[in-house]
């Protein structure tokens, strides 16, 4: 990329943010229906709040799973911006 072509942060926000939360919402769905082989204790610990499982907890996951992917892409973008500009001058 060019320094005339940045990326987004709103485009890799968005992305990143849903892709967080559909991963989050197919873990639940997994773990209902496989009650065995679930691995919904690996990111308790990363969502504050969470439990399994209620209604509130699931929104709340997916909430947090979301913001997540916004902190990623504040993190990201405006480093890649930066190297790229870099890289191409």
């Amino acid at each position: 990329m060019s320094d005339s072509n940045p990326i987004s942060i709103y485009n890799v926000g968005m992305s990143v943010g849903i892709l967080l939360a559909l991963s989050f919402a197919l873990c639940v769905v997994f773990g209902l229906i496989f009650a065995g082989a679930t691995m919904y204790q690996v990111w308790l610990p990363l969502l504050p709040g969470v439990s399994w499982i209620s209604w509130q907890s699931a929104l709340l996951g997916l909430v947090e799973s979301y913001a997540y992917g916004w902190y990623i892409a504040m993190i990201f973008v405006p480093a890649w911006n930066f190297f790229s500009r870099r890289a191409s001058a």
